[in-house]
């Protein structure tokens, strides 16, 4: 019965990479669940004279109502529908589906509009030919004498610039503060111009936790340890931008918004967590920088939009090479990831995952490629 109905339904094309599914589906269909919808409703509802989960269908009708039952009906078979629509039609939808019920009566068919966002057809330009070209000049990851002396120099500014501070807060204490006496008001030293000290054995013995830097030897090897991480991952992150920036600046796609939104409800969120975390509340760091939710979104809009087209780009990629994540790497972190949030729903952990290692494959064929 599926697969006859689903080929009666319109599938049209719209603006912005959306597609408008609609259709009529057989009471028939809808009358498999009224059964289990109407036991699940029964489960939550409690009338005087029935036990939980116990109440006959009349009853049960006359306190919810034939229309909460018919909804419930016809939002399953929906569910069961949508996927069979998707794979009959040949449907790369992103996001979630904006389902409308046009028409709904008992023992009449169920009348629907399906709006979904479709990944776009997109023309890639000669990708392995651009990373390749940006591969050639990478830059170099060395880190050189004059960088550690520059580090070192900026560590001892930053202490010389502390102890300073220190030193004013002690000598300033009982000191009686007068509005009219001008002798209060200290310049501001700028820390570039602050004299430095010299770079002993003991003096690097004060840096850090007791006993971390033994020499100056030490502290500069630790130093250069340091600078070399550091560097190594700039310079990595660096590069790999300038590779997807430039692949996705020359590809062609119409962006569906969909995408965009959800980057930019992600960025949200992410700032709300970290707001969260320090103890603040969104609506009082908003009143601080004088800025609505509504003029941040539309802030980040440009940034969501080049977040979104990487990922669209970064999907397309992957498929034209075939490249898919190591299934046991998957579901080792998918695991990984239902122990931090136990409630997490695994197929959505799962896609994310997936996602995530599928772009990690991606952009490290890119980085080889030579």
């Amino acid at each position: 019965m599926i697969n006859e109905t689903l080929t009666k339904f319109t599938i049209e094309k719209k603006e912005g990479s959306l597609v408008v599914i609609t259709g009529e589906i057989p009471y028939e269909e809808l009358a498999k669940h009224r059964d289990s919808v109407v036991s699940a409703l029964g489960k939550g509802i409690q009338i005087d004279g029935f036990r939980k989960g116990h109440i006959p269908e009349n009853v049960l009708i006359q306190k919810v109502g034939e229309m909460a039952i018919l909804n419930e009906m016809a939002e399953r078979t929906l569910r069961e529908y949508y996927p069979h629509i998707l794979t009959k039609h040949e449907l790369d939808v992103v996001g979630y589906p904006q389902i409308s019920i046009t028409k709904i009566a008992k023992d009449n068919p169920l009348g629907f509009t399906i709006t979904v966002a479709i990944i776009p057809e997109m023309t890639l330009p000669d990708y392995m030919s651009i990373a390749k070209d940006i591969n050639t000049n990478k830059e170099s990851k060395e880190v050189t004498d004059e960088d550690v002396t520059n580090q070192i120099n900026e560590i001892l500014r930053q202490k010389v610039a502390y102890e300073r501070l220190q030193e004013k807060a002690k000598n300033n204490e009982g000191h009686v503060h007068d509005e009219n006496c001008k002798h209060d008001e200290e310049p501001i030293e700028d820390v570039k111009d602050l004299p430095l000290p010299e770079l002993t054995d003991e003096y690097v013995k004060t840096f850090g936790k007791e006993g971390q830097f033994t020499s100056v030897e030490d502290f500069k090897t630790k130093i250069r340890e340091h600078l070399t991480i550091e560097k190594a991952r700039d310079v990595d992150s660096r590069h790999r931008a300038k590779i997807t920036d430039s692949i996705v600046e020359k590809t062609e796609l119409e962006l569906p918004k969909v995408m965009v939104d959800a980057e930019i409800n992600q960025m949200l969120a992410q700032m709300t967590e970290d707001l969260t975390q320090a103890q603040l509340k969104i609506e009082d760091y908003l009143g601080h920088i004088k800025k609505t939710k509504e003029d941040l979104m539309k802030e980040w809009t440009p940034s969501a939009e080049k977040r979104a087209k990487l990922q669209l780009v970064l999907n397309e990629i992957a498929k034209k090479e075939s490249i898919v994540p190591d299934p046991s790497l998957v579901d080792h972190e998918v695991s990984n990831l239902l122990e931090q949030y136990k409630d997490g729903d695994e197929k959505r952990i799962r896609v994310y995952v997936t996602s995530i290692l599928a772009n990690e494959a991606v952009l490290k064929k890119l980085e080889a490629t030579v």
